[in-house]
């Protein structure tokens, strides 16, 4: 009985680990765009 409780905990974290690495490569493509958007912008200056 307390092997499936640890095996629910286990399965719990593992799936909040994904949401929270998919969450960590959308918010480095959005940082990477920005950077590139601003670089863009620097060398179109005057």
């Amino acid at each position: 009985m307390g092997m499936w409780i640890e095996l629910g905990v286990f399965a719990l974290v593992f799936v909040f680990a994904l949401h929270q690495w998919n969450d960590l490569k959308k918010e480095k493509l959005k940082r990477e765009q920005k950077q590139a958007e601003q670089d863009q912008a620097a060398h179109e200056g005057p």
